[in-house]
């Protein structure tokens, strides 16, 4: 155990990948941790795994599309464990198709934008309030470069995290005088079934470490970066040291989701 002063948090999409690396990250720190999923099975052995390394996690699976679902789990695991300070959503999926968007499986497409677009509001609308009526509470959106550029492939993806950005930028906005934050970590490209499977990167062999995800996510609970609420943060590019050397010098726009004015004389400037 470290210093930090536990607090509540809640992984989705906790039984693979980075989700299960950060669940993993902040017991280990200390964190009181909430984990969801769709496979009972896997959260039952990342709590046992948890639970052996001395930390203390609690697992409910549902489906983050099935709205009924997510309330309804998150009501059991706020019982058991209380209101959440942090959450962290990292649960999505990619269409297994790299073709343009007008070659694009709409049933991949609509599963893509279910997960990852109506299943992020869903887990909003069911932990956030408790945020709000506290007056405290950070969300993080893991995002991904497809949210701030254009791509020939994966359009269903990309928008889902611009989307996503968007999500989230409401929450920074709305939620600023309720002491709620929301930040856009892009976790660079970890190792992981996702992107594995992906042939874009299939002669990749630098990969980002899952130890700095975690790292820039503990910065994030800890309060270190508030400032850089509503914005878009890049693990491998950024640390949260940069960061917070960088707060002087940001441009109000900075890391944000906007439309460049194409110069001085363009009247959106």
């Amino acid at each position: 155990m470290s210093d930090v002063q536990p607090v509540r948090a809640l992984v989705t999409g906790a039984t693979q990948g980075i989700g299960r690396e950060i669940a993993l990250g902040l017991a280990a720190a200390g964190f009181v941790v909430g984990v969801t999923g769709r496979t009972a099975r896997s959260l039952d052995e990342l709590v046992e795994e948890i639970t052996a390394a001395g930390g203390w996690a609690v697992a409910t699976a549902f489906d983050v599309s099935d709205a009924a679902a997510v309330a309804h789990g998150v009501r059991a695991l706020e019982h058991e464990l209380g209101g959440f300070d942090l959450l962290v959503q990292s649960h999505g999926r990619i269409e297994q198709d790299e073709v343009p968007p007008w070659e694009a499986d709409l049933a991949q497409v609509r599963a893509v934008l279910e997960t990852n677009v109506l299943g992020a509001f869903h887990v909003v609308r069911a932990v956030v309030p408790g945020m709000v009526a506290r007056r405290s509470g950070r969300v993080v959106d893991l995002s991904s470069g497809s949210a701030s550029k254009d791509g020939g492939t994966h359009a269903a993806y990309g928008a889902s995290k611009a989307a996503l950005f968007r999500l989230g930028g409401a929450l920074a906005a709305a939620g600023a005088e309720h002491g709620l934050r929301a930040f856009e970590l892009s976790p660079g490209v970890v190792r992981t079934a996702m992107s594995t499977s992906m042939a874009q990167h299939a002669e990749r062999t630098e990969w980002t470490d899952p130890a700095d995800v975690v790292a820039m996510v503990l910065a994030i609970a800890r309060g270190e970066l508030d400032a850089w609420t509503g914005r878009f943060l890049r693990v491998g590019v950024d640390t949260p040291g940069s960061l917070l050397a960088a707060q002087a010098t940001r441009t109000p726009n900075a890391r944000r989701l906007t439309v460049a004015p194409y110069g001085p004389d363009d009247p959106l400037a």
